[in-house]
């Protein structure tokens, strides 16, 4: 079995459809001593090769300090971000890797998923069954907030256990998975 090292304190960690291992890495491995965590966010293929990283005069708007979630949709990856100047998602075309960075629509999300100009946030509570969904659609290059509900689970959001692939947020808490659209 063949190992390989795409940094320290990962904040999430996503796969794209061609087998890319995208990464965002928490404040301590940016201002750490780890060079592949530097970057904050990155793109590895199956070797351990970085395959794109942001940093690049122009590309974020500012230097992320940290991760908030990540989905892919098709050859895209969709990646939340915070910095010093508040929080942000990042649309990153995975075959050429160009940018276009969002001001984030709500503060605290843990989950997104994105189907074209519609997106589903979540945002969990801590060892509770309870999590808030807010719908988002894309209108004048902003993300705006169109929709909130409450989603209960039989037990308590697994932590980290939120993903969102292709349009479809997936959610576990305990032994139950749900799917929610875009």
């Amino acid at each position: 079995m063949g190992h390989i090292c795409i940094g320290d304190d990962i904040d999430y960690v996503l796969t794209d459809r061609d087998g890319g291992i995208w990464t965002s890495h928490g404040d301590e491995a940016i201002h750490g001593n780890h060079p592949a965590s530097r970057e904050g966010l990155a793109r590895w293929n199956t070797d351990g090769a970085q395959t794109w990283g942001p940093l690049g005069r122009g590309r974020l708007p500012v230097l992320p300090l940290g991760g908030i979630a990540g989905a892919t949709e098709e050859n895209t990856a969709w990646l939340g971000w915070y910095s010093h100047e508040g929080s942000f998602l990042s649309r990153v075309d995975s075959s050429g890797g160009s940018i276009t960075s969002y001001r984030h629509p709500l503060e605290n999300s843990d989950g997104i998923a994105v189907r074209g100009t519609r997106m589903v946030l979540s945002h969990q509570f801590h060892n509770r069954p309870d999590v808030e969904l807010n719908r988002a659609e894309l209108v004048d290059n902003a993300w705006v907030i169109t929709s909130q509900e409450q989603l209960r689970l039989p037990e308590p959001v697994t932590r980290r256990c939120i993903q969102g692939r292709d349009g479809v947020l997936r959610i576990r808490g305990g032994d139950t998975w749900v799917q929610l659209e875009a």
